[in-house]
């Protein structure tokens, strides 16, 4: 089990990898010379993206165009509003293209993006952990000073984790603490929300962003607005249970460096977060994840220094900058932008990286089987077949993902407001059409 030591490996141009101490499968700076050539291959299939996307432009002339045309008629979505996109993945030939280079909102197709920096940023199996350290020095069964729970951004921590800190507290032999408990939240900043979020995004749309957060914020009936400080209050009450006497009270506070170790947990490994992150469209989890790839790859846990890493991978892949801006990592600001050629090339890369695909396939919604797609493409072609990433705000509409093994696609729909269920039966529809075509 990993401690309080994140450790950082060479990465790829500039890049830093962090890990817990004892995660030595998620160091990247050992798969370098693969990492390099999948890189090398999607750049290629990206250019390739690139070039169909030009043809398509002037004159796209398959059987299919007319009909998925068609699909996406409905009422109440303006055309000029929205794009698609489509290609074959076995030729990279683009099937259908409509505005396929317009900026728009994406909703939570963005956390497209932030699944695949994470990935390949920290690999499947990287794990978040959480501390509890010791300021001061035990003498007999006594902690003479404070102990302090550090979190590192762990968006699954439970309370059944605090019991199981405490638990290694009393088993180490202290019954008795003299000082306080300290909530150390330092490994992220302390902004709550993202750039460009609706006043009540906060808490409707996600619990206060921490790195130190138990059960989403949740005490009692509802949610706290100082998580950090709520999850040093459940803690206390755990080392209670325990067998543990804590003198003080609970207040926010940093580990020092000479802070003692004196117990651990570790999240669900990264590809369980991802999974659930994206099949139900997590957007705290998006936003954990962006603070988390800062935090380890430059330093810096904001969001702003997560979206420096996303955009970097993004470029290095070679997926097309023009049009893009991310200021958050779950898709809800309105200042985000994205495009369906970007898309389509991300999820062309994802596709085409051995090592992406199967950990992304896992965690895409099933048409008319799971997640946000459950009740959607039932007794269609697409039902099944589809796996896809839906976005959904009040001013957009997303629908991108895969059909079968033969075609990959994205649509973007915009609108003030956006008519979700047009938008959603024009998507259905178009997925419908690609999947009785595979």
């Amino acid at each position: 089990m990993g401690r309080a030591a994140h450790l950082r490996a060479a990465g790829t141009q500039g890049l830093t990898i962090g890990l817990t101490a004892e995660a030595p499968a998620g160091r990247l700076g050992d798969v370098v010379p693969a990492r390099a050539r999948i890189v090398a291959a999607a750049v290629l299939a990206a250019t390739a993206l690139s070039l169909a996307l030009a043809a398509a432009a002037g004159a796209v002339s398959h059987a299919l165009e007319p009909r998925l045309d068609r699909a996406l008629r409905v009422p109440h979505v303006s055309p000029a509003a929205s794009a698609a996109f489509a290609i074959d993945l076995d030729t990279g030939e683009a099937i259908y293209s409509r505005n396929a280079s317009l900026s728009l909102l994406p909703a939570s197709n963005e956390k497209l993006a932030v699944t695949y920096a994470a990935l390949t940023a920290l690999g499947p199996s990287f794990q978040i952990e959480t501390d509890v350290l010791g300021a001061g020095q035990q003498t007999s069964s006594t902690w003479q000073g404070d102990l302090i729970l550090k979190g590192y951004g762990d968006p699954t921590l439970t309370p059944s984790d605090l019991t199981v800190l405490a638990r290694q507290v009393r088993a180490a032999g202290i019954a008795r603490v003299t000082g306080r408990v300290l909530a150390d939240e330092s490994w992220f900043d302390a902004r709550r929300t993202a750039p460009g979020w609706k006043a009540s995004f906060l808490i409707q749309e996600s619990p206060p962003l921490s790195a130190l957060i138990v059960d989403r914020g949740r005490v009692g009936r509802w949610t706290s607005h100082d998580p950090a400080l709520a999850a040093g209050q459940l803690f206390r009450a755990a080392l209670l249970r325990a067998g543990v006497r804590v003198a003080g009270d609970t207040a926010h506070g940093t580990a020092g460096d000479t802070a003692v170790p004196l117990a651990a947990v570790d999240s669900p490994p990264l590809r369980a977060i991802v999974r659930w992150m994206d099949r139900v469209s997590d957007n705290f989890e998006a936003e954990m994840l962006l603070k988390q790839l800062g935090a380890i790859q430059s330093d810096r846990g904001t969001t702003s220094a997560g979206i420096g890493v996303v955009m970097g991978l993004l470029a290095q892949a070679g997926v097309p900058m023009a049009g893009v801006r991310m200021v958050d990592g779950s898709g809800l600001s309105l200042l985000d932008r994205f495009t369906a050629n970007a898309l389509v090339s991300l999820l062309t890369v994802m596709w085409n990286d051995p090592g992406v695909r199967p950990e992304l396939l896992a965690s895409l919604p099933v048409a008319g089987r799971s997640g946000t797609l459950v009740h959607r493409m039932r007794g269609t072609a697409a039902a099944g077949v589809v796996l896809a990433k839906t976005g959904t705000t009040s001013n957009a509409s997303a629908l991108s993902g895969f059909v079968g093994d033969r075609f990959v696609f994205s649509i973007l729909q915009n609108g003030w407001p956006i008519s979700w269920s047009w938008a959603r039966l024009a998507q259905d529809r178009f997925a419908a059409v690609l999947a009785a075509a595979q």
